[in-house]
């Protein structure tokens, strides 16, 4: 029997079929040479699904049998699935110049020289005891290019590997300023190199899709304006809205702002209670000249909140990140502009021809609260899970402390120019003008 168990582990089969792994590493290597692009990739072979790898024993690849899998997995899972372009034109002729199985230990990926010397030299030895579910698949692509000074992109749709896949992209350019790229799945098109008005276009959409897909900023916009639907005082609360979210933005954009674990979830209960306060304030009365400084107090917050959605896209700038900034920004604010160029006459038709103005302020304001309020329990539940600690009194804290002053030095000049200009623009009769007003709505007498 035991001659029997012996002989069946001996025997070559093929591995069974698996499922789609739960998570994937990605890397890739991508450095244009003269007129060629080589694309280094590797990727589990776990990943590739649906090949029948040959195994014996307990599932020890049969190196010197996977040769001929090796490129059919290359071409169906990795260079079937990439689009390379050179400026803007999709590259074709890929050819697979290398595929190997290399150990989970391997280090080879950490630079590219050690990559390309690993796939150029000679393979693992057939007697290497590696299961297959552990091993790398490891691939040199080459594309024929006109010139290594181009322009280059990548689609690189590999989220088939896993059910969460995560890519490490390295791009190494002629002028020798490696740029690192990490995303999630598939980030679409990933310009490696962008010119200035590529970066700036794709982040003015990325700002404009962020306010019209958050849901909290947009609850907050409209209960800005709700009681003030009027040119100049919309003017007046969004330009102190938008002062400081750019503020605050451009901050944390540049590593100004707190790195501890707990600053994002405080940043997201904060907005929940901006919201809050916002939709009670409008149930009470809410006065003009009290409203456009909770806006700025309220948007250094929101300014926060932008910039975690801008932190991982800022990767995708190239060597452009004052205009990433600035053009993200700018797509925030026109998304503000559409929502309020939709809000107001819906509102204003809402007033007019269903409910009276008070009234339904109130309730809209209500249903906002009720809202705001689960989000901000709920956020703060989060909050409770981090464990603050009060730092140290040294040196960083006291650098800690006069920054800090400085920043409230500016923010207080800003708001003192913000309120000159503001008094310019709304009248001191209509800034004190209130939405518990008696209502002159003849619909509601």
């Amino acid at each position: 029997m035991v001659a029997a168990v012996s002989i069946g582990l001996a025997v070559p089969h093929a591995a069974p079929a698996h499922d789609i792994p739960a998570t994937v590493l990605v890397r890739i290597f991508v450095k244009p040479e003269r007129d060629r692009l080589r694309v280094l990739v590797r990727a589990p072979v776990e990943a590739m699904r649906d090949i029948q790898w040959p195994v014996r024993g307990p599932g020890y690849l049969e190196l010197d049998r996977v040769g001929p899998l090796l490129q059919d997995a290359a071409r169906l899972w990795i260079a079937g699935s990439m689009e390379l372009y050179q400026d803007g034109v999709r590259l074709s002729g890929e050819r697979i110049v290398a595929a190997r199985v290399s150990l989970p230990s391997d280090r080879s990926f950490a630079e590219y020289a050690s990559a390309l010397a690993h796939l150029t030299g000679p393979p693992l030895p057939a007697a290497t005891e590696l299961i297959w579910q552990q091993a790398m698949l490891d691939v040199l692509l080459e594309y024929p290019v006109t010139s290594e000074q181009s322009r280059f992109s990548i689609r690189p749709a590999l989220a088939h590997l896993g059910l969460r896949t995560t890519t490490v992209l390295r791009f190494l350019p002629p002028d020798g300023i490696e740029r690192a790229f990490q995303y999630l799945d598939d980030p679409g098109l990933v310009r490696l190199d962008p010119r200035w008005h590529q970066a700036a276009l794709s982040f003015v959409k990325l700002g404009f899709l962020h306010i019209l897909e958050g849901m909290d900023h947009l609850l907050f916009v409209v209960c800005l304006v709700i009681p003030f639907r009027q040119i100049r005082p919309v003017l007046a609360i969004i330009t102190a809205f938008t002062v400081a979210h750019s503020i605050t933005l451009i901050a944390s954009a540049q590593g100004l702002a707190p790195g501890a674990l707990w600053f994002p979830p405080l940043v997201e209960a904060l907005i929940a209670l901006s919201i809050l306060y916002m939709a009670v304030e409008n149930i009470i009365g809410a006065k003009l000249h009290r409203r456009w400084l909770v806006a700025f107090g309220f948007g250094l917050v929101h300014g926060f909140g932008f910039s975690f959605a801008l932190r991982e896209s800022l990767q995708f700038a190239g060597a452009h990140l004052t205009t990433s900034l600035l053009t993200f920004n700018l797509g925030v604010e026109l998304g503000q502009i559409v929502v309020l160029l939709l809000a107001i006459p819906m509102l204003d038709l809402l007033f007019r021809r269903v409910v009276a103005e008070r009234l339904g302020t109130i309730l809209l304001s209500a249903l906002v609260a009720h809202t705001a309020w689960h989000w901000m329990t709920e956020r703060a539940g989060s909050l409770r899970q981090y464990q603050f600690r009060w730092p140290a009194p040294d040196l960083a804290l006291a650098v800690g402390v006069i920054r800090a002053l400085m920043v409230t030095a500016i923010l207080a000049g800003v708001v003192w120019g913000l309120n000159g200009v503001l008094r310019r623009l709304v009248p001191p009769d209509s800034a004190g003008a209130s939405v518990s007003a008696p209502n002159t709505n003849p619909r509601s007498a």
